[in-house]
């Protein structure tokens, strides 16, 4: 589609209230899960594992619906999905023990796959200068998981925790029907313009990974760091659960509304110019986050001097405020560049892109959780967010060397200065 159509906006305000509703059943086990931990009686590492469950199956199956919604109807799909995770939303107030738990949350983790199925709907609507801003503001219903940081305690003060999930798949029917009958269908009614991507072709793909990676972390890390961040403030700083869901919702927020102003930046400096300075960021708040309460004492000639070194409570949610915004930024930009490259099979790249951006969401609290048990320490977490993103600043720093190479390379051959190998 090269114009904006004219339905173009509404599509787009209602794409974003389901996504904004679907990510909050996504995203239900980063309030319930503290309740569950202590009823439980769970470790770091199972407590990481039950976070990663729901997050897990949505992620998942991302890739071969997203190849589903290039051949067939995005807007249906994602309707009949919502439907499917109804069941197990009212089905929770009978689970009790830790698999069960786990076996629900793989179910309304489906969910998840909203992202996906909302992209490849969304991207039919708006020109192609377009797509970085519509795509920011799809993925402002990241801030739905502020929804369940907020509905969560309202439901369990008034009628108890029994009620959670009936409420939630009572909300998600209401908006399963006010979506099949206000959003308008696809305007790209003839089929796909380009033949659909296969599994073996996604794979094979080197840059589809790289774009991968990069999703990994601003993604990826930001559902780790949502699901995480209530246990690390409580166990860092002696919170209570009501004041870290606060501080936490400080940050899903703030991540969330900035990631339609991130969409503004890419198309208007680029998606990889923002990428780069959203990773040197990180980096640099990362460094600071990552280095555990330290009690240094030198030994002086007379007597000991005794130093500690941390970062308190204000200064920590500083820079994780300022984490937060760029990954805002980064979540926008990856799929500005996405669609830059890929923009016929955005549903197949986007959802394989996403798949691997929230399989971060599941293997990193888990991961969390082994750093915590294993060192002891509680910036554990942090030490992996900064290595997953040094992975991801090496190969971006390679990759921009050889496309520029590239393009010498043909700048040269246009101006006769190179020979092609047939001439």
């Amino acid at each position: 589609m090269q114009a904006t159509h004219p339905l173009a906006g509404r599509a787009l305000l209602l794409a974003t209230l389901a996504f904004a509703g679907c990510f909050s059943v996504w995203t239900l086990y980063a309030v319930m899960g503290l309740d569950i931990q202590q009823q439980l009686a769970l470790s770091a590492t199972e407590y990481g594992i039950l976070l990663a469950a729901p997050i897990f199956s949505g992620a998942l199956l991302r890739i071969p619906l997203g190849m589903l919604a290039d051949r067939y109807n995005a807007r249906l799909l994602w309707l009949g999905l919502m439907f499917s995770c109804i069941p197990a939303l009212a089905l929770l107030p009978l689970v009790s023990s830790f698999y069960g738990y786990l076996i629900t949350g793989l179910w309304f983790g489906l969910s998840g796959v909203s992202f996906t199925f909302g992209i490849r709907y969304v991207t039919d609507w708006f020109a192609s200068r377009q797509q970085g801003l519509a795509m920011g503001l799809f993925g402002v219903g990241n801030a739905g998981v502020a929804i369940t940081f907020i509905l969560v305690p309202i439901i369990v003060a008034w009628w108890g925790w029994q009620w959670v999930g009936p409420v939630y798949a009572v909300g998600l029917a209401l908006l399963l029907v006010l979506f099949w009958l206000l959003s308008p269908p696809s305007p790209k009614t003839a089929g796909p313009t380009a033949s659909p991507l296969t599994l073996r072709q996604l794979v094979r793909d080197a840059r589809v990974w790289r774009f991968s990676l990069y999703y990994y972390f601003v993604f990826g890390g930001f559902l780790a760091l949502l699901l995480w961040l209530p246990q690390y403030y409580m166990q860092a700083y002696a919170m209570n659960a009501q004041q870290a869901m606060a501080f936490t919702l400080f940050f899903v927020a703030t991540s969330s509304m900035v990631r339609a102003l991130g969409g503004w930046f890419a198309d208007r400096y680029g998606g990889r110019a923002v990428n780069w300075s959203v990773f040197w960021v990180c980096l640099v708040c990362l460094f600071f986050l990552s280095y555990p309460p330290t009690t240094l004492i030198i030994h002086g000639l007379e007597k000991d001097v005794q130093l500690e070194i941390s970062v308190n409570v204000w200064w920590f949610t500083a820079l994780i405020f300022v984490i937060g915004v760029a990954q805002g930024f980064g979540r926008a930009s990856v799929y500005k560049v996405i669609h830059d490259y890929y923009p016929k099979h955005m549903g197949a790249v986007g959802g394989f892109v996403a798949a691997i951006g929230g399989l971060g969401g599941c293997t990193l609290p888990v991961l969390f959780g082994l750093a915590q048990d294993a060192l002891g320490i509680v910036t554990g977490c942090f030490m992996i967010l900064y290595g997953v993103l040094a992975l991801c600043m090496i190969t971006m720093f390679f990759a921009n060397q050889a496309a520029q190479y590239q393009q010498r390379l043909q700048d040269a051959r246009s101006n006769n200065f190179l020979l092609d190998d047939d001439e």
